[in-house]
């Protein structure tokens, strides 16, 4: 059954919104490997969210910049977040021992990666919220 589009990118939403708010969680905790992958899923659930509102059915696909490239052929300012393709680099090493070599992903992220992170998550939210309202 088809979902409303307004109503299901809503959904995506609110969980793109907990991610982040779960990453800053993990920022608190110094945790952050889970902050970079957190981030990387914060924005990728955006932007699906914006997918499902601009009426597609189905969303497959983890990477941010292949969803910037699809929302832009439905609005072009998805363009200027564009910087936000970075994210995609912290979706598998941030989590497996074999996506860093000679090491683990919580001795290869740092603070100043979490923060990289999630000032990038961040602007794609408020973006993707500002495309709610309009």
């Amino acid at each position: 059954m088809r979902q409303e589009p307004g109503k299901e990118g809503s959904r995506w939403l609110r969980q793109a919104e907990r991610d982040l708010d779960d990453a800053q969680y993990a920022f608190a905790g110094e945790r952050y490997n889970l902050v970079c992958f957190l981030a990387q899923q914060a924005a990728e659930k955006a932007i699906k969210a914006f997918l499902y509102l601009s009426g597609e059915e189905k969303v497959p696909g983890h990477s941010v910049a292949d969803l910037l490239n699809r929302a832009s052929s439905f609005n072009s300012a998805f363009n200027t977040i564009s910087r936000a393709r970075i994210l995609d680099l912290y979706y598998i090493p941030t989590r497996y021992p074999n996506g860093i070599p000679g090491g683990l992903p919580y001795e290869a992220f740092d603070q100043e990666e979490g923060e990289k992170a999630l000032t990038l998550a961040t602007s794609v939210i408020y973006f993707v919220r500002e495309q709610f309202t309009d």
